[in-house]
């Protein structure tokens, strides 16, 4: 009876063993990241994000330089791909910080204020806050729709109007392609 008490007492303690290194395992992923960057830290992710921003969309080093981190860290924050969230910064504002459309979205990810103001604080032409909002408001859609591209489409006309018509639907699987086609070009630069 001391005997079998002893083998399961042994067993639970190996099967702890063995949980609590699984559990660290997932943390230290958490933390180092594991992406289409590959794994590592923050600084080495996006310096590979900034190359592949560089060669692929002719951006400024000092612009990539200073985005890619920022991007890096929202997409680990909503789980978003990085190299999405890129390719959309690429379609939405070409990485021009100041862009602001003729419907009033503004910044990096192109937010529009009276829509988003409320949910995402602070000002949004401050990129950290804009990539913030915009990676936010992807990955929301992406949970409410379903897929990526579906998604991506939403972030172009919004749910309401994905709906609404055929021509709006459309234009949103036209963004998706359009951003989709980025993130490849991305990809391939790496």
């Amino acid at each position: 009876m001391l005997i079998t008490s002893h083998l399961r007492s042994q067993s639970l303690k190996t099967y702890l063993c063995t949980f609590k290194f699984a559990a660290i395992t997932i943390i230290a992923l958490a933390f180092t990241g594991c992406s289409s960057l590959g794994s590592g830290s923050i600084a080495k992710r996006s310096a590979k994000l900034s190359t592949g921003i560089q060669k692929a969309y002719a951006v400024e080093p000092n612009t990539a330089n200073r985005v890619s981190p920022m991007i890096v860290q929202n997409a680990d924050k909503y789980n978003v791909d990085p190299l999405l969230l890129a390719a959309m910064i690429r379609q939405e504002s070409s990485y021009k910080n100041y862009a602001i459309s003729p419907a009033g979205a503004v910044g990096l990810t192109q937010i529009i204020p009276r829509y988003w103001q409320q949910t995402c604080s602070g000002d949004l032409i401050e990129e950290n806050n804009n990539i913030n909002c915009g990676t936010y408001i992807l990955a929301k859609y992406n949970q409410s729709a379903g897929s990526w591209k579906k998604a991506l489409a939403y972030y172009n006309v919004g749910p309401t109007g994905y709906e609404s018509s055929w021509k709006m639907k459309r234009q949103g699987k036209k963004y998706s392609h359009q951003v989709q086609q980025h993130q490849k070009t991305l990809k391939n630069a790496l």
